[in-house]
């Protein structure tokens, strides 16, 4: 069966996944670099006053939420949970903003929240998971399904 052309996806869907892609990649690239060495990780978030839970839920946050945006499964909670991550990590750690890298940093980090908040309103497009479990929500609960429109 030949697929229409209001079927296929649009340029604005492949801008929209490589947007995806690329918000998600800081993320996913940072929670290997933190997982690949945890007991540096946990030095670094001890310093910081954070314990290793939190340094664990850091990376399981940033795989998931990552993971959730690149794929386009579940990609508005994805996309809000990493902009509310990101927000707090502008405000809580990026505060020196006398320090030209501070700044920078909490500038990025603000970007990135923007971004991040403009794909949960938007949503994943067509080339998404999110796309292709919306074609059986017929038996899914309206909570659901608001998630994945």
């Amino acid at each position: 069966m030949m697929e229409s052309a209001s079927n296929r996806p649009r340029l604005a869907d492949l801008i929209l996944l490589i947007g995806r892609l690329l918000l998600s990649l800081i993320f996913l690239h940072e929670a290997w670099s933190l997982a690949a060495d945890i007991t540096a990780t946990f030095d670094i978030f001890a310093k910081l006053g954070l314990s290793a839970p939190l340094a664990l839920a850091t990376i399981a946050l940033q795989i998931g939420a990552g993971l959730s945006v690149a794929t386009g499964f579940l990609s508005r909670l994805g996309a809000l949970a990493l902009a509310l991550f990101c927000l707090a990590t502008a405000m809580l750690f990026h505060t020196n903003l006398a320090s030209q890298n501070e700044l920078l940093h909490f500038e990025k980090d603000l970007a990135i929240a923007g971004g991040m908040f403009v794909l949960a309103v938007s949503g994943a497009g067509s080339i998404s998971i999110d796309k292709l479990l919306r074609k059986r929500t017929s038996k899914m609960p309206p909570w659901l399904r608001a998630v994945l429109s």
